[in-house]
């Protein structure tokens, strides 16, 4: 059986506390096997505690620990920079915390303060985090590349202090660097110990002189800089890359091999475990099909791939993700996986989710051709929730459409198709400069995508913008024209056709609201889902001062209040008249 080829790295270290009594460093590394080392990579941590604290070993301690534990307990769909920073940050938090509770709480110098380095290796890309002075270097042939800035302030009168380093503030600044790796790479990571007292010429001669002993090297590395006059103490961390794991290369495509293909399905055949009841849905991408689960009676959603695409590895990769994105998206707006448990084991290469009894939103809009504003507010609300929970996950959904959005029988709008989710922790593995392939619909994906641009959460934001235009309208803001954008030029012969119809009326405020969400450039759109959102409940300044709307609009107490004012009036006015000419 073929095994997906892995991350290879070797890892060699040493601390000695040197002529100090006290060792304040700390340093570790985290060398998963399997899927987890495919998922989330190999991580290395180094830390230097400062010499005036008395406790800044546990702290150092503490930030080491606390990186190469909780980073593999973030969401394997969270990119490394996000969960690596995440961890650093609440760290940054506790040991801010721990010195305000602490005797130390008025002078931070004697508080839980430290500095860290930590090198992330996963897939072909190294990710680096860093703040303080403690160093990360590349080996380039005979000397060492310097990876990271010190930060250190030095005075006019010689002396220095740390201007950054965790635990100081509430928040923090933390460096963060990613360049590409291959196989015969080596990095080192030193306390100031070592690298103040070691020329960088050495240290790649000691670890020359060991190979392939990485260990005996780094100790030769720090007893050398103990000699050189080093008074603190010395700690060093050198990963050699011994091979990168390549693009192709997944767990999960892994698993998708050693599964059978399935048959078309007919009604009362038993499929692993399933009764299928009927056919749902056919296209030349999946077969969907309704099936009973036995013992439970259970209704369920079969999804196998098509027939005319079983031979497309690239399509069966992306269709065995559609689960595992479900399994990670907890929003009642989000179509769910059949049950909560891990997927049973199988023969065949499916999907199970559960089952929505209703409508998608294209046969809604159909049947409620022309539907009220609090209607499209409704399910444009509840899709912006389900479009925040992929977000959250650090996943962009890509492909919304109203194909892909069901309505059930209580009115709940749910988000469907997962085939075209693109997961921030799988393509940061994909080599640079290699662009993920367009799988939405071209009506509904987002200019800059078109154009090859990577896509961001704005382009959901597009799509759903022009999704809230197709329910107020029956048509698309640009015709067709918006799914043939290929240039620059096409981009800037865009012209977006109002929305304001007799035939449809929506206020005029709304218009512009529109507009603003399916504007070509992403940079001129809302900010974010909630924006646009909250933009279609309440008519900005920005939007009344754009439109200059009537008076009816922009203060209808004041204009009912003036017309029944000039009524009475014309009123008083009216019986004066005719008293007179009694």
């Amino acid at each position: 059986m073929h095994t997906p080829a892995l991350l290879q790295v070797r890892v060699g270290q040493h601390s000695d506390a040197g002529r100090k009594s006290v060792n304040q460093d700390f340093h570790g590394a985290s060398l998963p096997e399997g899927p987890q080392r495919q998922s989330k990579g190999v991580a290395v941590a180094l830390a230097d505690g400062i010499g005036s604290s008395d406790v800044s070993d546990v702290a150092a301690a503490a930030a080491v620990h606390a990186l190469l534990v909780d980073y593999y307990c973030t969401s394997d769909a969270w990119s490394v920079k996000r969960s690596a920073q995440c961890v650093v940050a609440a760290t940054n938090s506790w040991l801010h915390a721990q010195t305000r509770r602490s005797p130390y709480r008025f002078d931070q110098d004697r508080g839980y303060v430290c500095t860290l380095s930590a090198l992330i290796v996963k897939g072909a890309t190294a990710h680096l985090f860093h703040v303080g002075d403690t160093r990360i270097y590349r080996v380039q042939g005979r000397t060492l590349e310097q990876l990271t800035e010190d930060h250190r302030v030095c005075m006019t009168d010689g002396r220095s202090y740390l201007g950054r380093a965790l635990g100081v503030q509430p928040q923090t600044e933390i460096d963060y660097r990613s360049l590409p790796v291959d196989a015969g790479d080596m990095f080192v990571l030193s306390t100031d110990g070592v690298h103040e007292h070691m020329p960088p010429g050495a240290i790649v001669q000691a670890i020359a002189t060991h190979a392939p002993d990485l260990d005996a090297a780094a100790r030769s590395i720090v007893q050398q800089a103990l000699e050189n006059g080093s008074p603190d103490n010395c700690t060093v961390q050198i990963v050699a890359i011994d091979r990168v794991a390549p693009a192709d290369a997944s767990e999960m495509q892994h698993q998708r091999a050693q599964l059978r293909l399935p048959p078309v399905l007919s009604a009362r055949q038993q499929f692993e475990g399933y009764e299928i009841v009927r056919e749902l849905y056919t296209s030349h991408r999946s077969h969907v099909y309704l099936a009973t689960e036995p013992g439970t009676g259970r209704q369920v959603v079969i999804k196998t791939p098509s027939i005319d695409r079983q031979e497309d590895q690239a399509f069966l990769d992306r269709f065995v993700l559609e689960e595992w994105i479900a399994r990670r998206i907890d929003s009642p707006h989000v179509l769910r996986p059949a049950d909560g448990a891990q997927p049973r084991t199988r023969e065949h290469l499916f999907v199970a989710m559960e089952y929505v009894s209703g409508q998608t939103l294209a046969q809604w809009m159909t049947d409620h051709p022309r539907p009220s504003l609090a209607q499209v507010r409704d399910i444009v609300g509840q899709v912006a929730r389900g479009l925040q929970a992929f977000h959250r996950r650090e996943m962009l959904h890509l492909d919304l459409r109203p194909e892909n959005v069901l309505i059930d029988a209580q009115g709940t709008a749910k988000i469907i198709d997962f085939g075209a989710v693109q997961v921030a922790g799988l393509t940061e593995a994909q080599p640079a400069g290699e662009s993920p392939p367009l799988l939405g619909h071209l009506h509904y994906t987002a200019p800059e995508c078109l154009l090859g641009e990577a896509p961001t959460p704005s382009a959901d934001l597009y799509a759903l913008g022009v999704l809230t235009y197709q329910m107020l309208t029956g048509r698309l803001p640009y015709g067709s024209h918006g799914a043939a954008v290929r240039t620059r030029a096409d981009l800037r012969r865009l012209q977006y056709r109002s929305a304001l119809d007799e035939h449809r009326p929506i206020p005029a405020w709304m218009d512009a609201v529109l507009e603003r969400a399916v504007q070509p450039q992403p940079h001129k759109r809302q900010q974010a889902l909630t924006e646009f959102v909250h933009d279609l409940h309440h008519p900005g300044a920005a939007y009344l001062r754009q439109h200059r709307l009537p008076l009816t609009e922009r203060h209808p107490l004041v204009f009912w209040r003036a017309l029944s004012l000039l009524l009475g009036l014309a009123v008083v006015l009216l019986l004066g008249v005719v008293h007179s000419l009694r």
